[in-house]
């Protein structure tokens, strides 16, 4: 074989290992994609499974679903309930999914937005998470968000 031609086959392997390897990252950007969909969506299943058949955030969401500053909210949010505490913390760790994209605004307001909407609606619910001592940053500001 003459130089060329070592010249010639050595640069069609180069350029055929280029070509490789340019189909095999973008083989691993389509999978990682299509494993971050399947991820999120098991996150919103098991969200949706936790939220809307746990008896106690089953009975504090009828219990939301009312006319603005009732009084029965009044006394759950002074009394600190602990089913009141549950429904906080569950959208706490809604809006820490969002924060660290296993969820996306899309999937938490299309499962939840009804829900977050009825925390808002109720001054004393939102001063309760305004206030930094009960530690519901991500809810605070998930819930600015949406105003």
């Amino acid at each position: 074989m003459t130089k060329e031609s070592l010249d010639y086959w050595k640069n069609a392997i180069e350029i055929a290992y280029y070509i490789v390897a340019i189909f095999a990252a973008l083989l691993a950007l389509w999978i990682y994609r299509r494993n971050s969909r399947l991820e999120r969506s098991q996150w919103a299943s098991s969200l949706y499974e936790k939220f809307y058949e746990r008896e106690n955030l089953k009975d504090m969401r009828n219990m939301l679903d009312c006319p603005a500053d009732s009084e029965q909210i009044n006394e759950i949010v002074i009394r600190e309930d602990a089913k009141f505490t549950d429904y906080l913390n569950f959208f706490e760790y809604v809006a820490f999914l969002k924060d660290s994209r296993q969820l996306r605004d899309s999937e938490v307001e299309a499962l939840f937005g009804y829900y977050l909407d009825c925390l808002n609606r109720h001054e004393r619910i939102r001063k309760y998470i305004n206030d930094t001592a009960n530690g519901y940053e991500k809810l605070r500001a998930l819930l600015k968000k949406r105003k």
